[in-house]
């Protein structure tokens, strides 16, 4: 299990999205809401650099601009809410001897199918198992359960809930719904509609 660090953010900004300051401790939930449009993605995406932002990341002592991208993005792993898949079958995006967890719901030959075989729901989860296949020291998560029905989503909660502590990872989630926030978070902030981060009651 890696090292465990938690994730900083000091006046990060994007867009419209006014400055932004959080610290995210190991094994922390923090949930993340607004409507959209309003800049949920593209704070997560700045986290990882992918888009040009104001502000400095870190985690632990490391600062994102300190590391080649693609170290960062090991590092802090972006799920995004439509996962890419570039091979044609699923285990060829995974690592050799990787097993998909009885607790998704999902049949353990799943992993020889053809990408095209896959339901928006079942590449949601597959993209989650993917991610954390990887060891990543921090997740970020862009409702991760949207294509999911009711009693998936809560299977899929549970487990990732789990990793999350077992690794002591810090976890930004931008949540579906409200009754999602309650389950899942340690924290809720929300953003309005002047691009203002405020933390909410759970």
């Amino acid at each position: 299990m890696s090292e465990a660090y938690r994730l900083v953010l000091k006046q990060v900004a994007i867009g419209d999205l006014q400055p932004v300051d959080l610290s995210i401790r190991p094994g922390e939930i923090v949930c993340l809401s607004g409507q959209s449009g309003i800049g949920k993605s593209r704070l997560l995406r700045a986290i990882v650099d992918l888009e040009p932002h104001r502000g400095e990341v870190t985690l632990g002592d490391t600062a994102s601009e300190k590391l080649p991208a693609h170290q960062w993005r090991q590092r802090v792993m972006l799920v995004p809410a439509e996962s890419a898949w570039w091979e044609e079958t699923v285990g060829a995006h995974f690592p050799e001897d990787s097993a998909i967890p009885e607790a998704l719901g999902l049949p353990a030959d799943c992993i020889n199918w053809p990408v095209t075989r896959l339901s928006s729901g079942e590449k949601q989860r597959l993209a989650l198992v993917r991610a954390l296949a990887r060891d990543p020291r921090a997740l970020l998560l862009d409702e991760p359960t949207a294509n999911l029905d009711e009693e998936t989503t809560e299977q899929v909660e549970l487990w990732l809930h789990k990793e999350i502590q077992h690794r002591q990872m810090p976890v930004l989630w931008i949540a579906h719904t409200q009754g999602q926030i309650q389950r899942v978070a340690q924290r809720h902030f929300h953003i309005d509609d002047a691009g203002q981060l405020r933390e909410q009651p759970l």
